[in-house]
């Protein structure tokens, strides 16, 4: 049976978990939950998932959120191989720690720029911010002048994760890439190795920034 995926286009969490899920095969039943309109927080939700975030599985009944634990149960439970998450402890380990990276680092920070904005009322981007964002993709560019992927010589989903919140700041302002050639010459690659990159990433990654875009268009002329 398809696993249930609760999920909105816009969250590039939510696009990694469907790229994960396409690259190994896994059917999933697209449940849409647009937390603008609460959605998130109807009984039926939170009954599974009490932090009432997306993304958020139901796998006959197993729930999880966080969509780099999702990422892994995909590929432990699902895929044919341990290619998209080793099993070797020092590769996975790396694979590991470029996924906390994305999540406590890269993602952390650039949500800290945009945030706020979109979302929390501010009425300017915090030049600190800018300066912590621009500090984590330099990190990024260090660690692609090592490998050629992500955490190796192969596509895992330290990559999968990275590529969604790279090409969601792409989306939004792609000078944040500029002077960084490892990121641009890895991003192209993912694009081109992952099935269906541009329905399942690039799309949301558009919708964010143009919804990004349209709260700086305020801001300028406010």
């Amino acid at each position: 049976m398809p696993i249930d995926l609760y999920y909105m286009d816009v969250s590039a969490p939510c696009r990694a978990v469907m790229m994960t899920a396409k690259l190994i095969g896994v059917e999933l039943n697209m449940k849409m939950t647009n937390l603008m309109a609460g959605e998130h927080m109807k009984p039926e939700f939170l009954a599974i998932n009490p932090q009432h975030n997306v993304p958020t599985v139901d796998d006959n009944g197993f729930y999880l959120n966080e969509s780099r634990a999702i990422c892994a149960y995909l590929i432990n439970q699902y895929a044919k191989d341990d290619t998209l998450y080793p099993k070797e402890p020092k590769v996975r380990a790396l694979v590991d720690q470029r996924l906390y990276f994305d999540m406590g680092v890269l993602y952390q920070k650039f949500g800290l720029v945009y945030y706020p904005v979109i979302m929390g009322g501010a009425t300017k981007l915090s030049e600190s911010a800018i300066k912590d964002l621009a500090g984590a993709i330099d990190f990024l560019e260090t660690f692609l002048s090592k490998t050629t992927y992500a955490a190796g010589d192969h596509l895992t989903i330290a990559d999968v994760a990275l590529v969604a919140s790279v090409a969601t700041i792409e989306a939004v302002d792609k000078t944040h890439l500029d002077n960084h050639p490892k990121i641009q010459k890895w991003l192209e690659t993912c694009k081109a190795e992952i099935p269906d990159y541009q329905e399942l990433n690039q799309k949301g990654a558009d919708m964010f920034g143009q919804w990004a875009q349209g709260a700086l268009a305020k801001l300028e002329s406010a």
